[in-house]
């Protein structure tokens, strides 16, 4: 049987006395064996639960658009692929905090994500899930149109057997072996969403399909797109390919900075030079809230696949306020996104209500 520190074995039958002072150092020392221990304790016992530090380069402070300030939102140091991240050209107020939104919508079937925000200011009206990692199907082509216009081959696009052969939504008529004048292969691109205009640019401007999603995914990390990941310059095929709606509001920014970009999605229908029979090619804007001639639209891009759902970002502009919305796996993008800008407008910057054309129910 063990003996503790603080019990004084006996001798034979007798116990030995020890002296008074030397009992009271006794006590003292173990009195300090304890206190260290137990500072230990509490030096290392804590540590299980306490919260990771948050590096100044690595979280921010957003302010809310109430003018409270919310808690700090942890933005991720690298990208989905590994990449460091640069900071964003457009700073998003108010992400993360929903509650503080200027406007509370709730929607009877809401999208699996959404985002209303001020191009210019970068302020938050409205949020569901931004940050949420979704598939975006054809709004992937926003970032191809963004390589395309700084890279903008003079020589033309050639269209090569992987661009006629491009599966889903195409331009169409596109003629294999012949080069094709750039802007009308962006026009291709943007308004009918030619999955194979986007393989015959990607071709184009980096020598390969790969190679240009390489470009792209660097060039997300380079915007500080920290839930974004391209694997296609279509995003037909949707293994791989995602973001989230924060990070397609700062490239509705960006693209929009871009005056090739901005003119083209604010078209509804183009008739372009093109080598083909005849001549022209004729294209018309598949973006709903162009359709049906939404007060101000300016654009942006539509998405479809069946893993991604109905995807849409718009953007619209009245008397100097610019505001856009991203709607990711929605049912009824064209009449949600109607409803979100004409809130904000009307009820955030106080414009008057513009007459518009009814919209057709969405299944």
């Amino acid at each position: 049987m063990g003996t503790s520190p603080l019990i004084i074995p006996p001798h034979g039958r007798r116990r030995r006395r020890w002296p008074r002072a030397r009992v009271w150092v006794a006590a003292a020392v173990t009195l300090a064996c304890l206190g260290g221990l137990a500072a230990a304790l509490g030096l290392f016992a804590p540590a299980r639960h306490r919260a990771p530090a948050r590096s100044a380069s690595s979280a921010h402070l957003i302010a809310s658009a109430s003018g409270r300030t919310p808690p700090p939102v942890l933005a991720p140091a690298r990208s989905p692929l590994g990449l460091v991240l640069g900071t964003p050209p457009l700073t998003l107020q108010g992400l993360g905090t929903p509650a503080a939104d200027p406007l509370q919508v709730r929607f009877r079937r809401p999208p699996r994500a959404g985002l209303l925000f001020d191009l210019d200011s970068g302020l938050v009206l409205w949020q569901r899930n931004p940050l949420l990692r979704s598939r975006i199907a054809s709004l992937t082509k926003m970032m191809t149109a963004l390589l395309a216009v700084r890279a903008a081959p003079r020589g033309g696009v050639l269209v090569s057997k992987e661009a006629v052969e491009a599966a889903g939504s195409k331009v169409g008529v596109l003629p294999r072996g012949r080069h094709v004048p750039f802007e009308s292969m962006l026009y291709g691109l943007l308004l009918p969403s030619g999955n194979d205009a986007a393989v015959a640019l990607a071709q184009t401007i980096a020598g390969s399909v790969n190679a240009f999603v390489t470009r792209m995914n660097v060039e997300a990390a380079r915007l500080g797109l920290g839930c974004t990941r391209f694997s296609s310059p279509s995003g037909y095929f949707d293994e791989g390919n995602f973001s989230c709606a924060a990070d397609l509001a700062v490239l509705a920014h960006v693209d929009l900075a871009q005056a090739r970009i901005a003119h083209v999605t604010r078209t509804a229908s183009t008739v372009l030079p093109f080598p083909i029979k005849g001549g022209k090619l004729y294209l018309y804007n598949n973006n709903p809230l162009l359709i049906y001639d939404y007060p101000g639209v300016t654009g942006l891009k539509t998405g479809y696949t069946t893993a991604a759902g109905r995807c849409l970002v718009a953007t619209a502009e009245r008397h100097g306020v610019r505001l856009g919305v991203v709607l990711l796996n929605s049912h009824a993008p064209a009449t949600q996104a109607r409803q979100l800008l004409d809130l904000g407008f009307e009820r955030v910057y106080h414009e008057r209500a513009e007459p518009e054309s009814p919209f057709p129910a969405e299944a």
